[in-house]
């Protein structure tokens, strides 16, 4: 983006070296031609000085009107008017310049003829001008609107992302070390892998928030860590399998996209699964499309209203929000139960991965 100190010094430089280059070649097209005279060079020198004043002008008008917070079509219209006014103007000018140049008497019909020819031959460069003006002053502030977007989009998802953190996070950090508590008495060389597991499991979530995308690997070798504590918490009752294709690990996702699916497979499976609880975790990848599919043996929950009126279970609507936000018409996400078994299937299109800011 360029800031307005920026934008005024563009400004002047294209000016001053657009109209001296214009008449410039003008001259030069009629030096070459065999024309020249010192007339034409001070009609030329005289004209370039006119039509700089005059886009000045116009140019202040154009700021006068707030060029950005103007319709199209109204605006267009406007900047013709301006432009045949500003090239009638210039006409009109050069119609008297010329004979007092010369040292001839003036004559109304030839002033007048002189005017309507040059009108025609002002109004292509005026109109040129203003179109560029125009035009960059709207490129300038749909860039500067874009950017604002993008980063409160940015904003959004980081917030986003961070609160559905700090949902999971104490829940079970304090599970976990409650866990781990009871280990060192019971099993200290458990109660050291279980501290070896969190601490992994806690890096990936620190550190993941300063990255918008990362390998679907590291995303589900974070699970891994999750599921290894969790087993260590339920031992026979819990039984997990990954099942990853090599080809889907380099694949970007969104951080922490798949945690919330993980948890209510946990959650959710434990209410209502025979023992032991059965998850599995699988991922391909095929044509340009990333499957995962997280299965748990149980049946579906519907969504519970707390008795302050609040949803609870937000967890599959999180995500849902993130991937509209992250990959808007490119992906596709369905929970459904089949024989005896909730499955949580994610598609997701790499070639039209929405790119974060």
């Amino acid at each position: 983006m360029i800031d307005l100190k920026d934008r005024n010094r563009l400004f002047w430089i294209l000016q001053t070296s657009g109209w001296f280059f214009f008449f410039s070649s003008l001259l030069f097209y009629y030096v070459i031609r065999g024309h020249y005279s010192p007339f034409l060079v001070a009609h030329y020198a005289s004209s370039m000085a006119a039509v700089f004043l005059a886009t000045l002008l116009l140019r202040w008008i154009y700021k006068k009107l707030r060029i950005p917070d103007q319709r199209i079509v109204p605006l267009a219209l406007l900047a013709v008017t301006l432009s045949l006014a500003t090239a009638s103007l210039l006409a009109l000018i050069d119609a008297f310049k010329m004979p007092v140049m010369r040292g001839l008497e003036l004559n109304a019909g030839a002033v007048l003829t002189a005017f309507m020819r040059n009108i025609a031959w002002w109004l292509i460069p005026i109109g040129g001008w203003s179109a560029l003006y125009v035009g960059f002053i709207f490129w300038q502030e749909w860039t500067v609107q874009k950017e604002r977007t993008e980063k409160a989009l940015a904003l959004a998802q980081a917030a986003h992302l961070q609160m559905i953190k700090y949902r999971l996070s104490p829940h079970f950090l304090f599970n976990s070390l409650n866990s781990i508590r009871a280990l060192i008495a019971e099993d200290k060389r458990a109660a050291k892998t279980m501290v070896t597991e969190l601490s992994e499991f806690l890096r990936y979530s620190l550190v993941s928030k300063n990255y918008k995308d990362v390998p679907l690997k590291e995303e589900i070798d974070s699970l891994r860590h999750y599921f290894n504590i969790q087993k260590m918490r339920y031992e026979k009752k819990l039984e997990v399998a990954f099942h990853i294709d090599t080809a889907a690990e380099d694949f970007p996702v969104a951080s922490f996209l798949l945690h919330p699916l993980a948890e209510n497979a946990l959650k959710f499976g434990l209410r209502t699964s025979p023992l032991p609880l059965k998850i599995r975790i699988t991922a391909g990848f095929s044509q340009g499309r990333l499957k995962i599919e997280i299965v748990n043996s149980g049946s579906w929950v519907e969504p519970e209203i707390s008795s302050k009126g609040l949803k609870v279970g937000q967890g599959l609507e999180n995500v849902r929000q993130r991937l509209q936000d992250t990959y808007p018409g490119s992906h596709r996400l369905d929970v459904f139960e089949h024989e005896g078994n909730v499955h949580a299937l994610l598609v997701l299109e790499k070639e039209r991965r929405r790119q974060a800011p």
